[in-house]
């Protein structure tokens, strides 16, 4: 009978099928949600002002209505702290009640909290922002549950060769989600104006705007509710159990959908189960061919119930002195990385007006629709031109690179152009915003965090813990992703505007100006290029098992497909071995077929 050992052999060295793009779409679907979600808001906040901010007499400094900055920032920082409590309540879930029950939970929010979007108790400025606010927060809390079980799901489900690409391309399904919410948008705006007879810009605004803006945010539910459907069809993925409790762990594979027999081995101890599941759906594997019903009596017979008193030396808590000392470096390393690359990130990608202005007409001279159209095909061509071939390239070098070596890249090259945007903006850019050059450097910027830290930052958590905390160490390390999210959309916003209070924008303060914004977020990318340096290990063409190795060093020496297993993870070192599985422990591979395992 198959040792656990050689369950998780097949499922590292299992050759790409597939299923393994099925996977792929089905939990990138998620990713494509929440990017929908979160990245229409700005041409909804448009439509909004020009509905419920309307001047009752045009001046000459205000003749269309503009949305106030603080209702801005409130909209999205609501979304955003509701993202910082769904890691949390939502990664920790899906190490306790098991990925896909939580996982369809996570979306079946989504999908009632985007509808909800679209609808208020009233239509009165106060009760139609106070209700969207609410139904933002708890959409947040659905888009940030979806990080954490996407990413587990993905990599306990994918060899070790090409694990790094299989989450990358879950993750890029953001660009798409980026595009599909501009196309949704540009989609809507436009009818809309074409059925209300294409105002000129000075007349009022049609109460169909009030109408488009709620069309554009339930959208969003649709991808959700697919996706939901979809994921229900899975069976149960790895949901590791609690150390304390020994809770029964369900995990099948089957071809209808995706999970992992590798917790089925190490954390529900039935070996005989993971391999028969694998061999469900990695045809090529010859695994359960010898496997009779007596054997796998005997197997059962021989392992021990778990102790109900006294846990075992491997069971310990999170934020134990035992976890800090094996895994603190790495939570270090995935949060503080995280946290650093939102900050520029997002305060660059939610609010793009001081870059696109230049390229458009002013408020002034369209109505509410066209302004909604243009913002949304700005984030459209910046999505096409940088945002997607980047997390291509990702794709693409993730597994020949190495995470360690793409993210200090992805550092260096986001700090390099934004000093390059920082350095003359005074004295050149301001003048010269319609310049190709300056848009350049912009979407390289994008490129090269998507290139780099935007995926490595959501891909290593996933690998680097053990199964019973990987979820909820994925969800601690999005949660301070979307914290430095917080601060970039929210807080740089306000600090990037002029410091002469005649050039400020209508609602905000003076700041510290464009220059030195771009220059602290700069040092912010080389202080995230220090973190990963000093901290950051090298998952490349490892094992789950060999990254949470007890040895406590993960990989940091990057040594890719050199690496040996020294020491077992704590769940297999505690598996008890049947007779029969004593004696085949070893993995033997065919000479006429490397990629298959013999019993």
């Amino acid at each position: 009978m198959p040792s656990p050992i050689r369950v998780l052999t097949a499922l590292d060295q299992a050759r790409t099928q597939y299923y393994h793009f099925k996977a792929i779409v089905i939990a990138g679907m998620g990713l494509f949600t929440d990017s929908y979600d979160l990245f229409c808001i700005a041409p909804v906040m448009k439509l909004i002002g020009r509905v419920y901010y309307a001047p009752s007499t045009p001046t000459s400094t205000s003749t269309t209505g503009v949305t106030p900055p603080a209702v801005v920032s409130a909209t999205v920082g609501v979304a955003l702290l509701g993202a910082v409590a769904g890691n949390l309540l939502f990664g920790a879930m899906g190490d306790r009640a098991g990925r896909r029950r939580v996982y369809g939970a996570s979306l079946l929010l989504m999908v009632c909290s985007a509808l909800a979007s679209g609808f208020s108790v009233c239509r009165t400025r106060g009760c139609a922002l106070a209700s969207l606010c609410l139904f933002r927060f708890l959409l947040g809390v659905a888009i940030g549950g979806d990080y954490p079980l996407s990413a587990t799901i993905m990599s306990e489900f994918a060899n070790r060769r090409t694990r790094g690409a299989f989450i990358a391309a879950v993750f890029s399904m953001q660009g798409f989600g980026i595009l599909a919410s501009s196309a949704v948008t540009m989609a809507v705006a436009a009818a809309f104006d074409r059925y209300t007879g294409r105002r000129a810009p000075l007349d009022a605004t049609p109460e169909a705007a009030d109408l488009a803006w709620r069309v554009i945010l339930m959208i969003g539910a649709v991808p959700a509710g697919v996706t939901f459907y979809w994921r229900m069809a899975m069976p149960e993925t790895a949901s590791p159990t609690h150390p304390m409790t020994q809770k029964r762990l369900t995990v099948v594979l089957d071809t209808s959908s995706f999970n992992l027999s590798r917790f089925t081995a190490l954390v529900e101890h039935d070996v005989v189960k993971a391999t028969k599941d694998i061999g469900r759906v990695l045809t090529d594997l010859d695994l359960i061919s010898s496997i009779t019903e007596e054997e796998a009596a005997a197997f059962r017979r021989t392992t021990p119930p778990a102790p109900s008193s006294s846990p075992s030396s491997s069971s310990y808590g999170l934020f134990s002195r035992r976890f800090l000392r094996r895994h603190g470096r790495d939570l270090f390393a995935c949060a503080a990385a995280w946290f650093l690359l939102d900050i520029p990130y997002y305060s660059s990608t939610l609010f793009q007006s001081q870059i696109y202005r230049p390229w458009f007409p002013p408020a002034s001279r369209v109505n509410a629709f066209q302004e909604a159209f243009n913002v949304a095909k700005f984030q459209a061509i910046i999505a096409v031109a940088s945002t997607i071939p980047g997390y291509f390239v990702a794709v693409v070098l993730i597994d020949r690179v190495g995470r360690r070596r793409l993210q200090m890249a992805g550092f260096l090259l986001m700090a390099a152009f934004l000093f390059a945007l920082a350095g003359p903006y005074d004295r050149y850019w301001r003048g010269h915003a319609t310049d190709a050059w300056y848009i350049v450097l912009y979407a390289l910027t994008f490129f090269s965090a998507n290139l780099g830290p935007n995926t490595t930052t959501f891909i290593l958590p996933a690998e680097l813990f053990p199964a019973r905390f990987r979820s909820t160490c994925h969800g601690i390390s999005g949660a301070a992703g979307k914290l430095g999210a917080l601060i970039g959309a929210i807080g740089f916003l306000w600090a990037s505007q002029d410091r002469d209070k005649r050039e400020v924008l209508a609602g905000y303060e003076p700041g510290i100006g464009m220059m030195y914004a771009l220059i602290i977020l700069g040092g912010i990318c080389l202080l995230g290029l220090a973190v990963t340096y000093l901290f950051t290990p090298e998952t490349m063409r490892r094992s789950l098992e060999e990254n949470e190795s007890e040895d406590g060093q993960s990989g940091h020496g990057g040594q890719g497909d050199n690496v040996v297993i020294q020491r077992f993870p704590e769940e297999l070192a505690e598996l008890p071995k049947s007779p029969a599985s004593m004696v085949s422990s070893h993995v033997s591979t065919s000479p006429i077929h490397p990629h298959r395992f013999s019993v």
